[in-house]
């Protein structure tokens, strides 16, 4: 087995967690500019994991503020192979309570100001998205969740919005009449974005209320909101040292490392020299 190097993007004190040697600072540039924040690298046992505040640290950065692509594209630089998506939720179903965790399986996009691909000046790329996560590591994700204790759902719809507000009740209302589970705004771009770097993928929803549908919610309250995430952020670090684990014993054996192998539409002659070369650690085995 080689080494298995985890990405992993959430909360600014995400990589303070035990077992973890002292993680060192990384600073990168990307072709889309600065990411989020400096890069985190750390081990535990045989597995790296390279950690990245989604929104800055001092959560600086709106959910439409945040440049999606450098912060995917320096984890593809830093040689990740697993990607997870940490991020607080609302629920959508009487069923998922304030303090569970989801693991979605699909994605609703509903957002609208952000960039939804690494690709276009020259370079046309059709991934598919039909199933936007890795079955293999949901099913690790979800194990890890549960063996460090969390009450853990997976298979659910992640609904994103673009906010930065919470939804109306009549919004709230429609969303659920969509079928939804659970309601964010950041890892759809997330999702899109780790196909196109042939990253195995998945979200970890920490759910923190009920929106404003319930009809025990009064309105959402962003003091209750980060109350239930505190509490849900201890145990999402136990679920990703118990991922860290699972992971360090099994090799890569699904098909997203191979995304665009045939997604790549444009004609390799009339792709531009300059733009093949910035984004060569996506496409540089393709061309």
């Amino acid at each position: 087995m080689g080494k298995r190097v985890v990405g992993i993007i959430g909360g600014s004190g995400f990589y303070q967690m035990d077992g973890l040697d002292r993680p060192e600072p990384i600073e990168l540039d990307t072709p889309f500019g600065k990411p989020s924040d400096t890069y985190y690298h750390s081990r535990m046992g045989d597995t790296e994991l390279i950690f990245l505040a989604r929104h800055g640290r001092g959560h600086r950065l709106m959910p439409s503020e945040i440049n999606y692509c450098a912060n995917i594209f320096g984890m593809k630089q830093l040689g990740v192979e697993y990607l997870v998506s940490v991020s607080s939720a609302g629920s959508m179903r009487e069923s998922i309570a304030p303090g569970d965790f989801v693991v979605p399986a699909q994605f609703y996009d509903h957002t609208f100001k952000r960039p939804a691909s690494f690709f276009g000046r020259g370079i046309v790329v059709h991934v598919s998205l039909a199933d936007p996560v890795c079955p293999d590591l949901c099913r690790d994700l979800a194990a890890a969740g549960r063996k460090a204790g969390a009450r853990t759902h997976d298979r659910g719809t992640y609904f994103c919005i673009e906010g930065p507000q919470f939804s109306t009740r009549a919004e709230s209302d429609i969303y659920r009449s969509w079928n939804v589970d659970v309601i964010s705004m950041t890892a759809m771009q997330e999702a899109r974005l780790a196909r196109e770097a042939e990253f195995c993928y998945a979200a970890l929803a920490l759910v923190t209320d009920y929106d404003c549908w319930h009809q025990s919610a009064q309105q959402v309250v962003i003091a209750d909101v980060l109350r239930v995430l505190k509490d849900n952020v201890a145990l999402a670090q136990k679920t990703m040292i118990e991922l860290a684990a699972a992971l360090a014993q099994r090799d890569r054996t699904c098909q997203c490392g191979s995304s665009l192998r045939d997604a790549i539409i444009t004609d390799r002659a009339l792709i531009p020299s300059k733009l093949a070369s910035e984004l060569s650690p996506l496409v540089g085995k393709y061309l």
